[in-house]
């Protein structure tokens, strides 16, 4: 894959990319209608997937915020047509690397010398190009390490990185009204923290020092001599990455322990630390040859307030959801419903999650869970094809929630997918012997 010697890196040249890759866009709808015309049987499938390439190129030279909200959505399994969950998922291991001389002119702006003048051995090839930074091997007093550099730009351009994708997330989510900007503040707010590698050096080390208590988990250590505000130092960890893991012919008995050290370590931190790894995508993962679990990066880690923690773990009790006086009053306290709502919004809204949650918070209401289980998924998939397509949802106002639902349900979207693909069978309470 060809290197970038250089980044977009001003408002309006990265601009100027997204309205190169809208043309291209606009192109493929017109293919798309000119064989519709002539063959009114034509499948959506070839446009999703012409236009899924095409943002995604587009989105991959620039890196940063809007290559970010790409792999965001590549998580999103039941929202988007299969073409952008997999052209997608590129993000998360699949994008250009900075080349050679950019990387050095890196580590002499932000630690002062070159990387061959700080490591015994510094790889000039990296070994993984994501989002918002890519990550070299190299070597140090006989231990070897993983250097990740932020690309240039990136911080200074989230601002105007989310203005350009704003229009894009308003109409696929449906985002009216004032109040969908807390949700992009939250978007932004949590950009920002994941461009302080200062932060996330502070963070990684707090939570996996707390999380050692899990069993089956491993955790790199990190080292603030050799890190920056833009570059982040840590141990070099074998393994293989989940996503690549879970396409291998692996047996019940490693899904299982894998997935109980999965669930185990996002519980611990929930309901322990109140504060969570909510980036639970594969390529955050790895599995070593033991066995274990391993978690290396912690860069975007979500603080769960009281005043949001209680009643969201409280619906999480069947009783609750099917007491009415106590579900009413909890979907208040979450700004799932509001003062202003008519009648009409109000029933269609408590119907629609109290259907939602019934689904969702299955796996709490049981001594142990099957995330392989099909018939679990299709509720999840029917109840979000169902929803997408429902013209009385379009008409209403979509801000439903406290703006940290954003990054939570991310967080369990996130974990159910991966214990899915692990096809694990995990005992739901087990992480409790681990609070005390």
């Amino acid at each position: 894959m060809k290197s970038l010697d250089t980044i977009p890196t001003g408002k309006i040249e990265r601009a100027g990319k997204l309205v190169k890759t809208g043309v291209r866009i606009g192109g493929n709808y017109v293919k798309y209608y000119g064989k519709k015309l002539v063959d009114p049987q034509t499948s959506k499938d070839t446009l999703d997937q012409d236009n899924a390439e095409d943002i995604y190129d587009g989105l991959k030279s620039l890196k940063g915020s809007a290559l970010k909200v790409a792999q965001m959505l590549s998580m999103e399994k039941n929202l988007l047509p299969r073409a952008y969950v997999e052209k997608f998922s590129l993000s998360q291991f699949s994008v250009p690397p900075l080349s050679a001389p950019l990387v050095r002119k890196t580590f002499k702006k932000y630690l002062g010398k070159y990387p061959e003048d700080i490591f015994d051995e510094f790889e000039k090839d990296s070994v993984n190009a994501a989002s918002i930074g890519q990550v070299h091997r190299a070597e140090k007093d006989g231990k070897k390490l993983a250097v990740k550099i932020q690309y240039p730009g990136v911080a200074e351009s989230i601002s105007s990185d989310l203005a350009l994708v704003k229009p894009v997330a308003i109409k696929m989510f449906n985002l009216k009204g004032k109040d969908s900007e807390k949700y992009f503040k939250e978007v932004e707010h949590k950009l920002v923290e994941e461009t302080n590698y200062i932060l996330e050096l502070e963070q990684s080390d707090g939570i996996t020092k707390a999380c050692s208590v899990v069993p089956n988990m491993r955790f790199p250590k990190y080292y603030r001599e050799l890190s920056s505000e833009r570059i982040l130092t840590m141990d070099w960890m074998e393994g293989v990455h989940l996503g690549e893991f879970v396409q291998t012919d692996f047996d019940v008995e490693s899904g299982n322990t894998l997935g109980q050290a999965l669930w185990d370590f996002y519980m611990f931190q929930i309901h322990k630390l109140r504060r969570v790894h909510a980036d639970p995508h594969p390529g955050n993962f790895l599995v070593s040859e033991e066995g274990e679990l391993i978690a290396i990066d912690f860069g975007c880690i979500k603080q769960i307030p009281d005043d949001f923690y209680v009643p969201y773990f409280e619906l999480a009790k069947e009783e609750n959801i099917n007491n009415d006086k106590i579900f009413m009053e909890r979907l208040y306290e979450l700004e799932i419903l509001t003062p202003t709502d008519s009648e009409e919004e109000l029933q269609f809204f408590k119907a629609l999650f109290k259907e939602m949650l019934t689904i969702f918070t299955s796996p709490f209401h049981k001594e142990t869970f099957d995330f392989g289980d099909e018939g679990f998924w299709s509720k999840i998939a029917n109840l979000s094809e169902r929803y997408s397509k429902d013209e009385q949802i379009r008409k209403m106002n979509g801000n439903r929630g406290s703006k940290h639902f954003l990054y939570i349900n991310r967080t369990f979207f996130g974990l159910y997918n991966l214990l899915h693909d692990l096809k694990a069978n995990v005992v739901v309470n087990t992480y409790q012997q681990y609070l005390d």
